[in-house]
């Protein structure tokens, strides 16, 4: 059990999203970003596999061929793309992707810039949120505008880096709009 790697690491997370949360005017979801994984729920499997590198859930569900842990937090974290499936009627598919709010998208980018600075240490660059998303892009179910307003925001991050994305995001959170 490494019960301390695991809390550092998620609570180093939490912070620097609560940071980039706070950049974008989106205070109260940068306060109760991630608050689950501190659960038992989620606390417990992600120290029992805790790696440091990537994330505990890859260790679990390599381990039980599942992971309850992220069951629990996606169903529980509006910002991951994963909550946001639900039947849709009139779609070539059951069951896809409906139209994230843009305040979760905003958050999702957050967390995914978050992420990878957290994970990748010094080889951390502005390109690294982006090409994480595209190793998985196929095969999540977003609805077409919550993946053109996502890819676009990644690209951005990685062409002009992060302080400019979060001033975009904050000015689109400001016109009250939905994309």
């Amino acid at each position: 059990m490494h019960i301390w790697g695991h809390f550092r690491t998620i609570t180093r997370h939490k912070l620097l999203v609560m940071k980039y949360c706070f950049a974008c005017g989106l205070y109260r979801q940068g306060l109760a970003h991630d608050l689950s994984k501190y659960s038992p729920t989620e606390f417990i499997p992600g120290c029992r596999y805790y790696l440091g590198i990537r994330s505990p859930n890859d260790g679990e569900r390599r381990a039980k061929g599942y992971s309850a842990a992220w069951l629990h937090h996606k169903g529980r974290n509006k910002h991951h793309v994963e909550y946001w499936v639900d039947y849709v009627p009139g779609s070539k598919f059951p069951m896809d992707g409906v139209k994230m709010p843009l305040r979760y998208v905003c958050e999702s980018i957050c967390d995914r810039i978050a992420a990878s600075q957290i994970y990748q240490g010094d080889a951390y660059h502005d390109g690294a949120a982006w090409e994480y998303y595209c190793h998985s892009r196929d095969h999540y179910l977003l609805h077409p505008d919550t993946r053109e307003l996502m890819e676009t925001l990644l690209q951005m991050v990685r062409d002009e880096g992060q302080d400019a994305t979060f001033r975009y995001m904050k000015e689109l959170l400001k016109k009250g709009q939905e994309y």
